[in-house]
């Protein structure tokens, strides 16, 4: 690591777009701070949040240390530590952080992070980063480099990291990857945040505007109030999980949103089944937002329009609250059904804005037209 003039060390944080330029700009607001408390050597820190897309072209860890290393290098930092919504792995294994102290550079994926308290595991990921690389690392009397000092407090509390191996060919000296089921879910979920769910739903207005046209027909069939007046819970219950199921393979295939892996790897392969679990994941949670909506929407739709005697002698049921409750929840499902065939009047590409992070659409779209060019620099913040 370089050592700086005047007691300041230069920090960088290299961020992806969109997400972790905003996470990183959060942190930068009282990162200098931090760090001067806790490295407790009277040294000052002078950080720089720098948004470009560092990962475009690949998702190989010691291309991407290398790029950070190049970065680094012309403009003098001190210390990088690069942030990206990708989810990176090496040898089989999914990667929370890679260092090298030589260099003073990290490597941070944020999905390995989980997908709750991202800010406040993210800051403390990077502190620890910082303060290992701007400590001096000796080894006992000889003052011989450790290249693999032990994890901080941060690390042994961000459970499940655990330190990977790393070659003599790789660009780092520490690494912490992600293991067991318990990791996995953890990276599903950061992977899940990143694509932020909620925003498929107004993504979904063709969808939602063909839902609710059904729901309220529907609600004023007699037809559809004695199958409602019938049903059980058990088989409203089925019904729910199909229409919402019908939906969600609906948007994946019409969008083609399946990710197929390129290469017949067994890397390739993980690195697939996790892409397409947080997108069955990722759209299933914006279909049960919708879902949720057009039931309370139903609910009073039928609170409104309803008869109580032409209900009644329809079905041979008194409508009370329960008979309310049933039936806007069966009409739910038959216009989630109605939403699915209204969704294929959305373009791909709004579902893809809808389901998908920036970083996941361009590397889709890079996938898909074979593009690997680096962009240059979109902005650069300094704290």
């Amino acid at each position: 690591m370089q050592v700086s003039s005047q007691g300041v060390t230069v920090v960088a944080l290299l961020a992806d777009p969109d997400a972790p330029t905003e996470i990183a700009q959060r942190m930068a607001r009282t990162l200098p701070a931090r760090l001067a408390d806790k490295s407790g050597q009277e040294r000052r820190f002078d950080v720089e949040v720098v948004s470009e897309p560092f990962t475009s072209g690949t998702e190989d860890p010691p291309t991407l240390m290398r790029r950070i290393m190049d970065r680094g290098s012309a403009e003098h930092w001190d210390i990088v530590v690069a942030l990206t919504d990708l989810p990176l792995h090496s040898h089989g294994r999914k990667l929370a952080v890679n260092v090298n102290h030589e260099h003073g550079l990290a490597l941070l994926s944020l999905p390995s992070l989980g997908g709750l308290r991202l800010q406040t595991r993210a800051r403390r990921a990077v502190e620890e980063a910082v303060l290992g690389m701007a400590s001096p690392q000796t080894d006992g009397a000889e003052g011989t480099p450790r290249t693999q000092p032990p994890p901080g407090p941060s690390v042994n509390r961000l459970a499940p990291f655990r330190p990977g191996r790393t070659d003599e060919k790789e660009t780092d000296d520490l690494r912490y990857v992600v293991s067991g089921p318990r990791g996995y879910l953890r990276v599903l979920a950061g992977m899940v945040r990143a694509n932020r769910p909620w925003r498929l739903v107004p993504g979904l207005s063709k969808a939602l505007a063909a839902a609710l046209a059904t729901g309220a027909v529907a609600t004023v069939n007699s037809t559809v109030w004695t199958l409602a007046a019938s049903l059980s819970t058990p088989r409203l219950v089925i019904a729910t999980v199909g229409s919402v199921a019908i939906m969600i393979g609906w948007l994946i295939i019409d969008a083609e949103l399946w990710h197929r892996p390129t290469e017949s790897s067994p890397e390739a392969r993980q690195r697939a089944r996790l892409y397409n679990a947080s997108t069955v994941v990722t759209v299933g949670i914006g279909v049960l937002v919708c879902y949720v909506g057009l039931m309370v929407i139903n609910l009073v739709w039928a609170l409104f329009i309803l008869n109580d005697q032409a209900f009644a002698s329809v079905t041979r049921t008194p409508l009370h609250a329960e008979e309310y409750w049933t039936l806007s929840w069966f009409v739910a499902s038959v216009a989630t059904v109605g939403g699915a065939l209204g969704s294929g009047l959305e373009s791909d590409e709004a579902i893809r804005a809808a389901a998908y992070s920036k970083r996941e659409q361009e590397r889709r779209h890079r996938l898909q037209d074979d593009h690997d060019d680096w962009p240059r620099s979109e902005s650069v913040t300094r704290r």
